[in-house]
């Protein structure tokens, strides 16, 4: 594994933390399909979550967040909708909301971490 996918695992692994301490719950990690991966379900305050994650060593090359973009939203959306028609149990009857996780720092573990509630 690169340098770049292991920054990209750990800010991962540090965005569930994040996410566990303000109360939601981890329902699947790194789900992938034909259309794609996503990087974090969770359930939070009966939604159901779909939490993309960036890690960047800086800002040189843009914020974390300007990668999602239109396409990548509307990406995120199938995925969603796909893990939902997978776990029909666990998504029945829940609102979905997509969220965004964005960490600066060259050490995931103190990198700078902000996040995006509804990404729409």
């Amino acid at each position: 594994m690169g340098a770049k996918d292991e920054l990209g695992r750990a800010g991962e692994e540090r965005a569930t933390q994040h996410l566990r301490s303000r109360g939601y719950a981890i329902l699947d990690r790194n789900w992938r399909c034909e259309q794609g991966e996503i990087d974090i379900v969770a359930f939070r305050d009966d939604r159901l979550c779909i939490v993309e994650v960036k890690t960047r060593r800086s800002e040189l090359y843009g914020h974390p967040f300007d990668a999602i973009d239109e396409r990548k939203r509307r990406r995120l959306w199938r995925l969603a909708f796909a893990w939902a028609a997978a776990h029909p149990d666990a998504a029945r009857r829940r609102e979905i909301r997509l969220e965004a996780i964005g960490l600066v720092g060259a050490d995931a573990s103190t990198a700078r971490l902000e996040h995006l509630v509804d990404i729409l």
